[in-house]
């Protein structure tokens, strides 16, 4: 009989469903790293919320783990790396609490508008200061949605029940999706400078983190009124301090901050300015929904194999896994490739399988694909999660087989459209194992895709490349291999490096202001 041990406090139904799917099940929480360390060895499944930190010392130990559910969306506590190298599979609930969290952001965009907590606070003082707080209505108002997911969906139908008119940012976004919510799909720099409020519900990745800077806070109309319940390091908190003690935002309110729990900080005390120790997710309502989520998924892999909501392995069955495994890998790294490259917001997304490939299950491709494509915006999507996070933006997905043959015994195209038009890129197995991209833009260009990469487009010129050797080799970078491709002679050629090292920021301004150069970007895999 499969064991769980349930090691952070979970609503009493947890427990009940395993028992009643014939899982055993120890409720022990409170545990210290080293006596938790001292016992996993002994468990089939371990069931967390935030409090426990599933680090690679407490992975180590357990010897019979096959899976750890996170009851909840946040898997920062989980190493993901060490439970994939040691084959323990990790869930989470990214649904079970959205009505939560999207309820609590609408709840902190009253208390700003009308300073309920500053009013709180003087009335039960006994100074009655009716004529200080003069708020705001909502109705008629503009809310700038950054992230227009599950959550911020919600919030925006909540908003429009306000009569609130709403303006969103979401790469994923498409028109049509924009319509059937009810929101006007703007950029970023629109969405700044027309916003009375800003909600954000975007995941924090390196494309997010301070995605409000300094720098765009500062285009934000002078009033404006920022909320954040989703994840800390979306916003500059040193700039947000200065917006609000200057006047030009008008107020603040945060459920998450960059560094938690924020026991003390620059902004506790600034005027008009409004927190919560991240409650996103805490209602009652939320915490019953992840924790019978968790143990359904859990009891389901463990009695029967079934895979839902896995942020570290694919839907698949025993049979397909060992001959889809290398396409699986082309088809991310086709994916990713083609997120970071492709600028803009995406309206659709065409997969084509020729060869071999067409002859496989296109499904657990696709999953491939987009789970590439979307992991540049997203933390937690992962080959079982991104179709429904590309259907629930409005992402047009084409799967597409052909039966002819071309010059690779098998090929994968992954076509994208942009607000620029279509971009392509293609690739295929060398030795029926290894991932090789053999098309980019139109190019024919042939490189492994694999750990930091420089992608460069530039006039095919005499000296390009010595003068491209002598700027990496000054700034200590040194060139692993070198792929160059072209659609002629003296026309636009593109090269791709792979590097031994990162390339900094300094030293991508430096390439782009050599002569000849039209795009530089540093990419990773």
């Amino acid at each position: 009989m499969p064991k769980v041990l349930i090691s952070d406090k979970m609503d009493p139904k947890a427990a009940e469903i395993f028992r009643a799917r014939g899982v055993e099940v120890d409720e022990i929480t409170g545990k210290t790293p080293e006596e938790l360390k001292a016992i996993i060895g002994q468990y089939d499944g371990l069931a967390i919320r935030s409090s426990t930190k599933a680090t690679k010392e407490i992975l180590d130990a357990a010897t019979n783990l096959k899976v750890i559910g996170r009851a909840g969306i946040g898997v920062d506590n989980v190493d993901i790396p060490a439970a994939s190298a040691a084959g323990i599979v990790v869930m989470n609930t990214p649904f079970g609490n959205s009505i939560t969290t999207a309820e609590h952001a609408i709840a902190l965009m009253f208390a700003l508008a009308r300073q309920l907590p500053e009013a709180d606070a003087s009335t039960q003082a006994g100074k009655w200061e009716k004529n200080r707080f003069m708020g705001v209505e909502l109705t008629g108002k503009t809310l700038g949605l950054i992230g227009a997911g599950n959550i911020g969906s919600i919030v925006a139908d909540r908003a429009l029940g306000l009569r609130m008119k709403v303006v969103a940012f979401d790469p994923f976004l498409t028109p049509e999706r924009a319509i059937e919510m009810g929101v006007e799909k703007v950029n970023l720099d629109d969405l700044l400078l027309r916003a009375d409020f800003i909600t954000l519900h975007t995941p924090l990745t390196d494309q997010t983190r301070n995605i409000l800077s300094a720098e765009n806070l500062a285009k934000t109309k002078r009033g404006v009124r920022i909320i954040n319940c989703a994840r800390g390091g979306l916003i500059d908190e040193a700039a947000l301090r200065e917006g609000l003690e200057s006047g030009h935002i008008a107020g603040a309110a945060l459920d998450v901050f960059a560094v938690e729990p924020a026991k003390e900080h620059p902004l506790f005390g600034t005027p008009n300015f409004v927190s919560t120790p991240h409650l996103g997710a805490s209602t009652t309502e939320a915490q019953v929904n992840v924790a019978i989520q968790v143990a359904e998924q859990m009891a389901d892999f463990l009695v029967s194999g079934g895979v839902t909501n896995a942020l570290n392995m694919p839907s698949l069955s025993a049979e397909e896994a060992p001959r889809l495994k290398p396409y699986m890998a082309l088809a991310e790294k086709l994916g990713s490739l083609v997120g970071q490259l492709a600028h803009g917001a995406l309206t659709n997304i065409a997969i084509e399988s020729e060869g071999a490939a067409a002859e496989l299950n296109q499904k657990p491709i696709t999953g491939a694909v987009l789970a590439g494509l979307m992991r540049v915006h997203s933390d937690t999507v992962n080959m079982v999660n991104a179709p429904f996070l590309a259907k629930e933006r409005g992402l047009d997905v084409r799967e597409v087989r052909h039966d002819r043959e071309g010059d690779y015994h098998t090929l994968v195209r992954v076509t994208v459209g942009t607000e620029q038009g279509a971009r392509s890129v293609a690739g295929t197995l060398f030795g029926n194992q290894a991932p090789r991209l053999v098309e980019l833009f139109g190019i024919k260009v042939e490189a492994d895709l694999a750990g930091p990469m420089l992608y460069i487009v530039n006039e095919d010129a005499p000296g390009f490349i010595g003068r491209l050797g002598t700027t990496l080799g000054e700034a200590g970078v040194n060139i692993g291999t070198f792929h160059l491709g072209r659609r002629e002679a003296g026309g636009e050629a593109v090269l791709l490096l792979s590097l031994d090292d990162k390339v900094s920021e300094d030293l991508l301004a430096k390439l782009r202001a050599l002569p000849g150069v039209k795009t530089a970007m540093a990419l990773t895999f």
